[in-house]
């Protein structure tokens, strides 16, 4: 039975002769290998996936936490599981009500909380809980958030970790947010916010003079400028920032050309050999979510299989 996105229906009288007629007597006295065709049988009853839940296998108990169509009974005890795979896996769980998400997103284990913030089913009252929380990578998270709340966005602004303002101001949509980022003092999150597609032109001039070369520098492999900005910007102090601009898919040709008299034989080198799609210039980077390999990563409760 497939459950609404964040929902847990509890299992009731109904269920109890649902899915497979031995599935509980296999879980209860089956192998491992038995218990785990059991866990992931789509047939296998809800009563059952309850029973496998407290399965002594740590590799059976997260084959149940993967399942989106895990009843609550199920997945409620596995958000406190000593298992960090088991947890993580329930994190992940689109299926995860908004209730075990707010118990998961305060886990000890950074790898469960970060997972939280990529599941679709977090809400807003998950992403309040974040904003607060100690945690700076999970703060980051959240500030890579489509769409997030005009509130939490603001509180984000002011953030003490410089990376989290950074992380806000290359993804964010939000107009004041981006105006009032313009102003931070750090420079990484002016650089952020020069590889922001969503600034106007105004800011795009604005950061053109900036007086930091790395945030020139980044503004012209990122982003389109006016021709004002883009003259400007020939006869810049920086190096960095003229080859930025001889090797940026986003320069018209007209000022690349320019580029190829530049007094820096290394830039006009680079203007006159540039070659639309060699994939010189650099691309705003999905958000991360979170995702670790397999079994690794230090202190991991999880493992083998067992």
């Amino acid at each position: 039975m497939m459950t609404a996105m964040g929902k847990q229906q509890d299992v009731g009288g109904s269920d109890r002769n649902s899915g497979s007629g031995d599935a509980a007597h296999v879980a209860a006295g089956g192998g491992l290998d038995a218990r785990l065709a059991v866990a992931q049988d789509p047939t296998t009853s809800q009563l059952a996936l309850i029973d496998l839940a407290s399965d002594p296998s740590a590799v059976v108990r997260k084959a149940v936490a993967t399942r989106t169509d895990a009843p609550a009974q199920a997945l409620r005890p596995l958000t406190r599981d000593h298992d960090r795979d088991v947890r993580e896996a329930v994190a992940r769980n689109p299926s995860t009500s908004v209730g075990n998400l707010l118990r998961l997103v305060k886990d000890a284990d950074r790898w469960v909380r970060w997972a939280v913030a990529g599941n679709p089913a977090c809400d807003e009252s998950v992403r309040r809980v974040m904003a607060q929380a100690p945690d700076k990578e999970l703060r980051g998270l959240l500030a890579e958030t489509h769409d997030l709340e005009p509130e939490l966005a603001a509180r984000l602004v002011d953030d003490v970790s410089p990376e989290v303002r950074e992380r806000l101001a290359t993804r964010t949509h939000d107009p004041e947010v981006i105006t009032a980022l313009l102003a931070d003092r750090t420079a990484r999150v002016r650089k952020g916010l020069a590889r922001n597609p969503r600034t106007t032109s105004a800011q795009r001039t604005a950061l053109a003079q900036d007086p930091v070369v790395d945030v020139r520098a980044a503004l012209v492999a990122a982003v389109e400028l006016d021709e004002a900005d883009l003259r400007r910007l020939l006869d810049d102090r920086s190096v960095q920032v003229r080859m930025a601009m001889a090797t940026s898919e986003l320069i018209p040709p007209h000022i690349r050309q320019a580029l190829t008299g530049d007094s820096d034989e290394l830039v006009a080198g680079a203007a006159r050999d540039f070659r639309p799609g060699a994939g010189t210039s650099p691309v705003v980077r999905a958000p991360r979510v979170g995702h670790r390999a397999s079994g690794t990563g230090p202190g991991r409760s999880g493992g083998a299989r067992r």
